[in-house]
């Protein structure tokens, strides 16, 4: 029901738009001596009158006796706009902090002002706007919108009877929105950006400028605007790059073990120096080859125990060459004397007194090296 009727009142007050836009065409044409009687006299007063509860109740009852007399006598006297009154601000309750609501009675002016004249009148003049379209129901007339603006008031008289005192009072709503705001979450809020925010805007603030003052200089050249940002992006990437490589050089290898003794079986769990005293016996006897596989894996455990590489007994002769990076003096020595090994120990070739001492030189080369680090 009050769908329909809702749907009824924005039909009526479509109507009276209509016709109020007719009547100010009418009102630019019509002689200056009849201009008063088409505005709607605004109230001589303030707009709108601070009222309470039982103030905003009598105000009602008045407009619905006004209602009333309007659709008795149609004429200009019973149906004066000007004798609605001000808008009524409403404050619900007796405490001063309570929200108040504006009540206004526009709506009802512009139908008194409308209903001045009788229904036959305004049929006559007729409502060419609406008229064209066919979608849209029969506006209603003046008098059934009057029998609609009494059944409004006469709801609106009896919901305030209902909601008496219905607002409910937060006498804390202050305290405890400063303890909201107090919250870790609201600190950027109340305190402004933070250092990093300024400077990470500045950035970006000048990244835009740079890109604009090159799109300013490719409209002249376009070929030294496009220059400017591939050298741009292509700093970028290199800077990127070289920041990656940099990092798995560091974690390749400075890796450190998790443990402080090495796992069994490493090179680094004997002592270099017994791999030494291994390869001078080997020596003394005459066993070459023997004495070369000696030293190398003394060079491999002074490495190791200097944390060069985490110690793994798994590894092959090339992985712990490639463990060491491109620019690391030690690389060159320990290179020769990876070949040296795999040749004599691995590829079956017969190791004499001269390839012991190249391999005793470079040995002893990466241990000291070792100790110096």
């Amino acid at each position: 029901m009050m769908h329909c009727f809702s749907n009824r009142v924005g039909i009526g007050i479509a109507a009276l738009a209509a016709a109020a836009a007719s009547a100010l065409c009418a009102h630019a044409a019509a002689p200056a001596s009849t201009s008063t009687a088409s505005v709607v006299p605004a109230p001589r007063t303030q707009p709108w009158h601070q009222a309470s509860l039982n103030d905003y109740r009598r105000h009602l009852e008045a407009l619905a006796a006004l209602v009333r007399q309007c659709a008795g006598g149609r004429d200009k006297i019973s149906c004066d706009p000007a004798r609605v009154g001000p808008d009524d601000r409403l404050q619900a309750g007796a405490e001063q902090n309570q929200a108040q609501r504006m009540i206004r009675y526009g709506w009802l002016r512009i139908l008194l002002l409308r209903a001045q004249a009788p229904d036959s009148a305004q049929q006559a003049q007729g409502t060419p706007t609406l008229a064209k379209d066919s979608t849209l129901p029969t506006p209603e007339t003046t008098t059934q919108l009057l029998d609609d603006a009494q059944l409004r008031l006469a709801q609106d008289l009896a919901q305030s009877e209902t909601q008496a005192g219905a607002l409910p009072t937060h006498p804390n709503a202050g305290r405890i929105m400063q303890q909201v705001l107090a919250e870790r979450e609201f600190h950027r809020m109340t305190r402004g950006p933070s250092l990093l925010d300024r400077a990470r805007e500045k950035l970006l603030e000048w990244i835009n400028n740079f890109f604009a003052g090159v799109s300013r200089l490719a409209a002249g050249a376009s070929w030294l605007g496009r220059a400017l940002v591939w050298g741009f992006l292509l700093a970028v990437a290199i800077g990127i790059a070289w920041f990656l490589l940099r990092m798995e050089h560091r974690w390749r290898v400075r890796l450190m073990p998790d443990a402080d003794a090495p796992a069994p079986g490493a090179a680094s769990a004997r002592d270099w120096q017994l791999w030494l005293d291994d390869a001078r016996k080997a020596a003394e006897a005459g066993q070459w080859r023997e004495a070369i596989h000696f030293l190398y894996w003394a060079a491999i455990s002074r490495l190791e125990a200097r944390r060069l590489w985490p110690a793994d007994r798994a590894r092959t002769p090339r992985e712990y060459l490639a463990l060491i990076a491109p620019g690391d003096p030690r690389k060159s020595n320990l290179t020769a004397l990876t070949g040296s090994f795999e040749r004599t120990w691995y590829g079956g070739r017969p190791a004499s007194e001269g390839d012991y001492r190249r391999a005793d030189a470079l040995a002893h080369a990466l241990i000291e090296s070792g100790a110096a680090r």
